[in-house]
């Protein structure tokens, strides 16, 4: 049997899922790569892989797309690791940078400006160091491992999943595993009984992580992330879908 193609986020939010994957038999039948979100949307799109945990937003550039888990990354409330980060009050700024390594964060960011705050600064997409601003009415948006520890050095802090929450009373899914083609039931079977293992096992994953100071990562990976791809995290796949055709 030719071997699944896989491409998963290299984040820590991930590390659940690389876990099961890496002690069940399931590793045996894929070529797993780990990437940067916008990389391993691309990678799908660009046929490269069967199967990525992709930004959902990616799914809207796919001519095929099919979730083949019942997991996700996905949050009820805030998430903790994307953000808008900012020097004043999302009502008065003026320009917001985005962030490279991220698509539905981004879109997230321009939903929420849009319909939520209803205002509509400059969005910057090559700031020379997009990742900090030290202009008083320019924020940045910032996903991920790079977040962690760095609410404390803004005065304005914008937790995306929980300001979507906030507009749409529903939970906010951010990557789904979506194949770009028909993928056998038994794999998909297997696959999600891997990623459900991994789950199932993060105490153990627990004592392989560095712990920081700064950042509670227990918290994260057991609370914060909401792994179960359920009808509401669907629900608002599909909304936050129509969001964008309206940007």
């Amino acid at each position: 049997m030719n071997k699944i193609r896989i491409s998963a986020v290299s984040y820590t939010n991930t590390k659940p899922f690389l876990y099961g994957i890496q002690h069940t038999d399931i590793i045996n039948k894929i070529d797993l790569s780990l990437d940067i979100p916008s990389d391993c949307a691309q990678k799908l799109i660009d046929d490269v892989v069967d199967i990525g945990l992709i930004p959902v937003a990616a799914a809207l550039s796919l001519p095929q797309w099919e979730i083949v888990s019942d997991y996700c990354i996905g949050a009820v409330g805030a998430v903790n690791s994307v953000f808008i980060f900012s020097n004043c009050d999302i009502n008065d700024v003026t320009a917001i940078q985005l962030d490279p390594q991220s698509r539905s964060s981004n879109n997230l960011a321009r939903v929420l400006l849009k319909n939520h705050w209803q205002v509509n600064p400059e969005q910057v997409t090559n700031a020379p160091d997009y990742a900090q601003s030290t202009d008083e009415y320019t924020a940045f948006v910032q996903i991920g491992d790079r977040t962690f520890g760095k609410k404390q050095q803004y005065k304005y802090v914008y937790d995306l999943a929980e300001e979507w929450q906030k507009m749409t009373g529903l939970p906010f899914t951010f990557a789904a595993w979506i194949a770009n083609k028909p993928i056998p039931q038994d794999f998909m079977d297997e696959f999600n009984a891997s990623l459900k293992y991994g789950l199932d096992h993060r105490e153990e994953l627990f004592k392989e992580l560095t712990m920081r100071d700064d950042f509670d990562l227990v918290d994260y990976l057991m609370v914060k992330i909401d792994y179960d791809l359920t009808a509401d995290k669907k629900k608002a796949l599909y909304m936050f879908h129509d969001y964008i055709k309206t940007l």
